[in-house]
């Protein structure tokens, strides 16, 4: 009720604004280059420009049941035009090793767990190494234990550059990045 999903939306521009704008300056492009206008990009280049520089968690794991793991981590280079079987195909791997969860890699989601299906969620929203991670309560639906390994997850991505802007509900795991937007119980519900 307090927005957090719609900000996640609009900035992913899975949802379209009805006025303002949203900008991106990424950092160490150049001061030459100008902000990208997600607001004002047509379907076909919000979808481009996504998949280039955004990964997106959902709480939910939006995986496709049919698919094994493997076949759903290498969905976006595949939405986005970057597929090549061979290399697609070795990232995947990669990052199913990453998030611990590569002994997997053939199973459907139904054979797994709801943490391992938070894990393949990770591991698709890396496969384009984008700049920045929209997360959406990534670890809700999650166990403590597990929470807590997808949230060290998270904190390698940061060391290793990445930007990540995830909502929670869990205090604990806000504090321990570096910056927080918090909106205040009385003002409407969440963080």
């Amino acid at each position: 009720g307090a927005g957090k999903t719609t900000l996640l939306n609009m900035l992913s521009g899975v949802d379209r604004l009805t006025s303002g704008s949203i900008l991106f300056h990424w950092a160490g492009a150049g001061s030459e280059a100008e902000p990208i206008p997600v607001h004002a990009l047509s379907e076909d280049q919000l979808a481009r420009w996504r998949g280039e520089n955004i990964g997106i968690i959902y709480q939910s794991f939006e995986l496709m049941p049919s698919l094994s793991l493997l076949e759903n981590v290498m969905l976006p280079p595949d939405f986005s035009g970057g597929y090549r079987r061979r290399i697609s195909r070795q990232r995947a791997l990669e990052l199913l090793e990453l998030v611990e969860i590569g002994e997997h890699a053939h199973k459907i989601p139904a054979h797994i767990s709801g943490g391992q299906r938070q894990r393949v969620a990770i591991a698709r929203a890396l496969i384009n190494d984008p700049r920045l991670i929209i997360a959406d309560e990534p670890t809700g639906n999650l166990d403590s234990v597990t929470a807590e390994t997808i949230l060290r997850i998270f904190e390698k991505l940061v060391e290793q550059g990445k930007t990540i802007v995830m909502v929670t509900h869990d205090e604990g795991f806000a504090r321990r990045f570096s910056r927080r937007l918090l909106r205040r119980a009385n003002r409407g519900c969440g963080r």
